[in-house]
């Protein structure tokens, strides 16, 4: 995809936000544009109208794929040729998001024969909202992030803590690199919690907060995790806090995170630390074959 065209599908994705309230493509599809590996366009007139972007299936996992479609050009039937298109080249069954759940999206899904499958809530706090002191396990650390020596170690707790996590759990060395490289990434936000003891437990990583702040001012708990052999430590609720105190003092005004809905002891935690629901992302599912074309 040439930089021009790259150039006119950002374009189309600010306008859809502006319109919705709600950005249509998730930051992986974005990297992936950015970085040149550009989804299907479909064009009028020479000008991008609507775009889509598509993860081939991968062993267990089966294709993914979202899409936008400018708010001029709506009601013309450029969604719906992208989500079949999406279909055939998936050649099998195919999951496509939906962020913001809104109702044009849920009725394009419905009369293609795609069911609801996930939600993913979207949750939000003031950040100066008062917090409860962050307690450590005893024999555990808090340090941060450093670039050039950590990404082994965080990915191969971040493959455990997310092993049955569609997405998150099969980040690869790339997907770090691509996000180091962004200009949001701030290792002093990126908190590590480790071990202390005998071997081979001292320096072990045991959990992570990775914090992101966004243009405008608004603050992301961007992923916490804790390896399976740490859980019953509290590392959690204590990594979150650690996180949401850092996100607090470089001056943030609201604190946003992604959960699955069906993760109900994060999504109990996370009220219990003043988030409350601001807005759901839904994962359509569809069978290997496609509707025919009419």
């Amino acid at each position: 995809m040439s930089e021009v065209r790259v150039a006119e599908v950002l374009a189309l994705v600010e306008a859809a936000a502006d319109a919705d309230g709600v950005g249509p493509l998730s930051e992986h599809a974005l990297l992936a544009l950015r970085g040149g590996r550009g989804g299907s366009a479909i064009t009028d007139g020479g000008v991008t109208v609507a775009y889509a972007h598509l993860d081939p299936a991968d062993g267990d996992e089966p294709a993914a794929g979202e899409l936008v479609v400018h708010p001029e050009h709506r009601r013309r039937g450029h969604g719906r040729a992208l989500l079949r298109a999406m279909r055939e080249d998936a050649d099998g069954p195919l999951r496509v998001w939906a962020h913001g759940d809104l109702p044009a999206a849920a009725a394009l899904a419905g009369s293609e024969g795609m069911a609801r499958v996930r939600a993913l809530f979207q949750m939000r706090r003031p950040a100066s909202g008062p917090l409860p002191e962050a307690k450590l396990a005893e024999g555990v650390t808090l340090r941060t992030f450093e670039p050039g020596r950590d990404e082994q170690a965080w990915l191969d707790v971040n493959a455990r803590a997310f092993a049955d996590h569609p997405e998150q759990g099969a980040w690869t060395i790339e997907d770090v690199r691509d996000r180091e490289a962004e200009d949001w990434f701030d290792p002093s936000g990126f908190f590590l919690a480790e071990r202390d003891g005998p071997q081979p437990e001292s320096g072990r990583l045991a959990g992570f907060h990775w914090t992101k702040v966004h243009p405008g001012g608004l603050g992301e708990v961007y992923v916490v995790g804790v390896d399976p052999d740490a859980q019953g430590l509290g590392l959690g609720r204590a990594l979150t806090l650690a996180g949401l105190r850092h996100l607090r003092d470089v001056g943030v005004d609201q604190v946003m995170l992604y959960v699955d809905e069906s993760n109900v002891a994060a999504v109990r935690l996370y009220e219990s630390l003043g988030f409350t629901r601001y807005a759901v992302d839904v994962m359509y599912a569809a069978p290997a074959n496609p509707p025919a074309v009419s």
